[in-house]
């Protein structure tokens, strides 16, 4: 009995060494992110004569500040191993606005269920919410406000991401179209694939992007001969 109970207890000091470990690895990783976005943000202010560098730098420090939230919201939880989506899609999305100094007519609207998702899931989906509220907020609206709406579900472990605007679209072809947006959807599908998804667009009013898609487990990178 003794010894169960001295097993025991060495078990619970080894979980708590890991939990302080994890949480000092996502502290670094963090804080690592917030360094990079904070180098593009001075490289910035010395292409201030040249503003598609510009643009594209501010576009690099969003979606790096995208990832640095993930683990800056992990490294604040109780829990190490999951994030609270739907608090995240919050922030995030009001960080965006502020980025990019957003219309006062223009209003969000977030319906997400109360989800926990893994790092290996959320870091993806986050960096698809950020690519594809940024193009609403740059390119939907260039006259008038309007509405961007973000909805996440969740029905028999499968999720289901929409993000949608009300503004002018996006063209049929995007080949011909602005670079940048080209670019961005590659992107978009890129990410998509790596969460084994699925997407699909509608243009009928605006533009909508539905994306379907599982938690990924966590996969061990290491290669063990």
């Amino acid at each position: 009995m003794v010894e169960s109970n001295a097993f025991q207890f060495q078990l619970e000091i080894l979980q708590k060494e890991n939990e302080v470990l994890l949480q000092e690895i996502h502290h670094r990783v963090k804080n690592n992110l917030q360094i990079i976005s904070s180098l593009l943000d001075l490289q910035e202010d010395y292409v201030t004569d040249d503003p598609t560098a510009a643009h594209l730098l501010k576009e690099s420090q969003n979606r790096v500040s995208s990832m640095a939230l993930i683990y800056e919201m992990i490294y604040q939880s109780n829990d190490l191993t999951k994030i609270n989506f739907s608090d995240y899609i919050k922030t995030l999305t009001s960080n965006l606005f502020h980025s990019y100094n957003a219309k006062p007519n223009l209003i969000t609207i977030i319906n997400v269920e109360h989800v926990h998702l893994n790092i290996e899931t959320a870091v993806p989906l986050g960096l698809i919410i950020s690519e594809l509220i940024s193009n609403s907020l740059k390119y939907a609206f260039p006259e008038v406000g309007g509405e961007i709406k973000i909805q996440l579900t969740n029905k028999d472990n499968k999720y289901e991401l929409i993000v949608s605007d009300d503004g002018i679209g996006i063209p049929e072809d995007l080949n011909s179209s602005n670079t940048e947006i080209t670019l961005g959807m590659r992107l978009v599908k890129s990410l998509v694939n790596q969460l084994d998804g699925t997407i699909k667009i509608e243009r009928s009013q605006g533009t909508k992007f539905m994306i379907q898609f599982h938690e990924l487990q966590y996969k061990n990178r290491m290669d063990i001969n």
